[in-house]
């Protein structure tokens, strides 16, 4: 009796027990139920033609046949095993169903020697893995370890992490990664990686992050096992704050929340309602700040009615229409305001340089707009997506011919330019560059 009672003892010293998965976050979701493959399906990105973008151009039959044919490849090569998501090295990549926007992700992953695999955000490469210490004789930057968005090649933002912290091989680490719009910040073992970075868009170069898509787990030579995958989905109030948390060092509010105070110029035709400042029904006019300003960055939030009309003058003389006599009047306007030039819409140059549309938030909810303006040139990010980066002394044609004779200006005033909508501005915040 003795002798069974040790061995059934020594058995269960060997046998492991199935892990029971953590618990998510306050707020957050479970992606991964530590159980089986539902929520995934196979996407074979390295695969010709299987990019986001080729396969949303098929129709709807043959995309569903591609995407049951990765399927069948990933079911070969992913299991789960002890509550754990593994892969074998091989085979396609692991897509959630689910399109996500704006997010809070955590992951757990624990690889081997010589591993190279990585995280997918919006369908797009890639939040960094691989073994630190392997030997880079071609220079990729392995030495500096996990976390960075290695795709990036424009801006180089968060290629390389900004610290190594990878915990040896064999060990679990863990992720923080945050993305709302085209802003990426990443945690690795609760050090931070990359802060703030702006993603590229990698398979469409000339154009902005996608709005959503998928999660993606890259598999790339080496077993890797993940777990813990945890998703909080953020609204605009959590997705606003997260943008301006990075834009508060050495910037002077330009609005109290209460009043007027600080402004010059059409005050008579605007209000404070609701802690914004709020363009009257019917009334116009350019509200402007009464310092001047030559190089600057400025932040703020804004929320359009159906088909409201506004704009941001920049470098305005004090007098005259901003979009022609100023530098420039950035518009701010309904993105699915119809039968309008493409240099008309929302955040485009008026009249001279076209923005990227489609990254508005619903109507009636708040926009966290970022302007920067240096010489000749004004990049606008619109919730976190670069819509505008362009040079107005380099454009010489102009919607309906009209010249801007002011778009060579180096100083003047910032301000609202209203158009008689009851468009809201709240948390505006300047910052002088020179």
């Amino acid at each position: 009796m003795f002798l069974r009672a040790c061995t059934l003892a020594a058995l269960l010293l060997v046998v492991p027990f199935a892990v029971r998965a953590a618990d998510p976050p306050p707020g957050f979701t479970a992606l991964f139920n530590g159980k089986d493959l539902a929520g995934w399906h196979g996407w074979a990105i390295h695969s010709k033609g299987a990019s986001p973008v080729d396969l949303a151009k098929l129709p709807a039959a043959e995309r569903a046949a591609k995407i049951e044919a990765f399927t069948e490849d990933a079911k070969k090569h992913w299991s789960v095993q002890n509550g754990e998501l593994v892969n074998d090295g091989h085979g396609a990549y692991l897509a959630t169903d689910k399109e996500l926007g704006d997010y809070e992700l955590h992951i757990e992953y624990k690889t081997v020697p010589k591993a190279d695999s990585g995280i997918y955000l919006k369908g797009q490469p890639q939040v960094q893995i691989w073994d630190s210490t392997e030997a880079d004789p071609t220079g990729l930057g392995k030495k500096f370890g996990s976390g960075g968005l290695w795709n990036n090649t424009k801006y180089k933002e968060g290629k390389d992490p900004l610290v190594l912290a990878d915990k040896p091989l064999g060990e679990w680490n863990k992720f923080r990664i945050i993305q709302v719009g085209a802003r990426t910040t990443v945690y690795l073992n609760d050090k931070l990686v990359v802060d703030h970075a702006l993603m590229e868009n990698f398979f469409q170069k000339d154009q902005p992050f996608p709005k959503l898509g998928k999660v993606l787990l890259q598999t790339h030579g080496g077993e890797i096992r993940w777990r813990n995958i945890f998703v909080k989905e953020l609204n605009a109030t959590e997705a606003n704050a997260y943008l301006a948390e990075k834009y508060k060092d050495g910037f002077k509010p330009l609005f109290d929340g209460k009043s007027l105070d600080g402004w010059a110029g059409a005050v008579e035709n605007y209000e404070v309602v609701d802690g914004a400042i709020v363009c009257k029904p019917k009334k116009g006019g350019v509200l402007r700040t009464k310092d001047e300003y030559s190089d600057f960055e400025v932040f703020l939030e804004f929320k359009l009615p159906k088909n409201g009309n506004n704009g941001l003058a920049i470098r305005y003389p004090g007098m005259g229409d901003t979009a022609y006599v100023g530098m420039c009047e950035l518009q701010v306007l309904d993105d699915d305001y119809k039968g309008i030039d493409p240099r008309q819409a929302h955040g485009s140059a008026y009249g001279m340089a076209a923005a990227k549309r489609g990254f508005h938030r619903p109507i009636g909810e708040w926009n966290f707009q970022h302007v920067v303006v240096k010489g000749s040139t004004i990049r606008v990010e619109l919730n976190g997506n670069l819509i505008l980066d362009t040079d107005l002394s380099k454009i010489t044609e102009y919607m309906a011919n009209s010249p801007h004779p002011g778009k060579e200006r180096t100083t003047g005033f910032f301000g609202f330019a209203g158009h008689s909508d009851p468009v809201a501005f709240k948390n505006v915040a300047i910052k002088a560059l020179k």
